[in-house]
């Protein structure tokens, strides 16, 4: 399973990079869920990744097709591989539907990105689309994944809010599907073994990897941490602060991948 660690900059970047993450994302924790950095700083993350890891972009949730598909067109030309969107305040398929149609066009108009539809694990608090019903839709729009999140950060993370049976489902649905599947939703060190058994492909942190939370700053102590449990869910143990330490010395035994 791939890590995939959130950051704000390129210095955030950097860290995470250092740590062993996998995929490098852009997002702004300060305008929710899916908070969209801006382009300029995207352009930096990319330029200090410099192509050693997928770098990845929240664009925000979606309200109207034309200027959705114009964020998709500036985050992908920016050097987003990946863009994620949201749809928090619509309920409608076919709604949704179209406007995945526009990311699509958008993120393959000039250099091309990928589209990863993000559906919400309390769709209830946003008045989402049912993750059980966005499945299908997001295969049939032309996104190439799912991303299963929270959008009140505030609220329960995903595994208050998923049954493993019902997030085993869920990817399962996604896989036939034939679409790539990552989760998140205010994941802990706790919560990796948890996604890891559901088949993910990839386990989306921000505030897990931080010193001080969501708003804090990544530390690529704690990416490296993570990175390991990626692989080693076994030592899934304990509070998320007590099982990060507690991998330390595997960590450095075996690479901390």
């Amino acid at each position: 399973m791939r890590l995939l660690v959130s950051v704000t900059s390129a210095e955030e970047a950097s860290a995470a990079l250092a740590g062993g993450a996998d995929i490098i994302d852009a997002k702004n924790p300060l305008a929710g869920a899916l908070g969209a950095v801006p382009v300029e700083v995207l352009r930096e993350i990319h330029a200090m990744v410099a192509g050693a890891r997928l770098v990845t972009a929240a664009i925000g949730d979606a309200t109207d097709e034309t200027t959705i598909e114009r964020a998709a067109w500036r985050f992908a030309a920016a050097g987003a591989a990946l863009v994620k969107v949201g749809f928090a305040g619509i309920t409608s398929a076919s709604r949704i539907e179209a406007l995945i149609e526009a990311v699509v066009r958008g993120a393959g108009a000039g250099d091309p990105a990928g589209v990863v539809a993000v559906a919400y694990a309390d769709a209830d608090r946003v008045a989402g689309l049912e993750a059980s019903a966005f499945v299908d839709v997001a295969a049939r729009a032309g996104a190439i994944g799912v991303l299963l999140d929270t959008a009140d950060k505030s609220g329960p993370g995903l595994r208050e809010l998923m049954r493993a049976t019902a997030l085993a489902r869920f990817v399962a649905q996604a896989h036939e599907a034939g679409l790539l599947v990552a989760l998140a939703g205010k994941l802990t060190a706790d919560d990796l073994a948890f996604v890891r058994d559901a088949g993910a492909d990839i386990a989306g942190v921000r505030g897990a990897a931080c010193d001080g939370g969501r708003t804090g700053r990544v530390s690529s102590e704690r990416v490296a941490l993570l990175r390991t449990l990626c692989n080693r869910p076994d030592l899934c143990q304990g509070s998320g602060d007590q099982a990060l330490f507690k991998i330390a010395g595997a960590a450095a035994s075996i690479g901390g991948r």
